[in-house]
């Protein structure tokens, strides 16, 4: 019995000392590999900026603001673009969870009137050829793809199988769907500081 116990207890303190080298040796790494995720992050988000936003002479980044838009409270930020002081648009960070693979994380671009300038996916588990395609489809010139230069307070910004203006990638009806829905969501955070700023109803951009 007492040589029982001791080897439970033997087992017992290895499992211990092995749980905390283990537990120590992941929080290192975490250490070392933060600072450079984190930088990787950023330096994709400004050039997602500079990208789609009309030209700037501001900090975005230092001028950002979140909110939460929609059922789901899903955080947006929102990267205002400044010329000689005046908003001339911004960049909006937006994601959607009703990817077929999962979230989709997209940075959008807006003119002042609120029409579409660009935009960058930066983050995206769709299928490779079908979803995947979500990076170039919506801006390609070719049947009713592109969505460059529309504005969602009047164009239909859904796919034509739903009654939509915009052709889904084909084969790929969930992941336009999501992709478009992201893009809804960037422009009602976009409208709806804006929209406080000029006095005007929010909710005519959220229908």
């Amino acid at each position: 019995m007492a040589k029982t116990e001791s080897t439970f207890l033997n087992m017992l303190v290895v499992l211990t000392v092995t749980t905390l080298i283990v537990g120590a040796a992941l929080g290192y790494v975490y250490n070392i590999t933060k600072k450079p995720i984190a930088e990787a992050e950023q330096k994709q988000q400004i050039e997602a900026i500079q990208m789609v936003a009309p030209e700037f002479d501001n900090s975005p980044i230092k001028d950002k603001y979140s909110l939460k838009i929609g059922a789901d409270s899903l955080e947006v930020t929102v990267f205002p673009a400044k010329k000689g002081g005046q908003k001339v648009g911004a960049a909006v960070e937006a994601i959607t969870k009703k990817g077929f693979g999962g979230e989709i994380k997209i940075m959008v671009g807006f003119n002042a009137d609120g029409s579409i300038r660009n935009y960058r996916v930066l983050k995206h588990a769709e299928t490779p050829g079908l979803g995947s395609k979500m990076d170039e489809w919506f801006r390609t010139d070719k049947n009713n793809q592109n969505i460059l230069g529309k504005n969602p307070a009047t164009d239909r910004l859904t796919v034509s199988k739903d009654g939509g203006s915009v052709d889904a990638i084909t084969a790929a009806t969930i992941s336009s769907r999501a992709f478009l829905d992201a893009i809804q969501t960037a422009y009602n955070a976009y409208m709806n500081r804006t929209d406080a700023q000029s006095g005007a109803s929010y909710k005519a951009h959220n229908k």
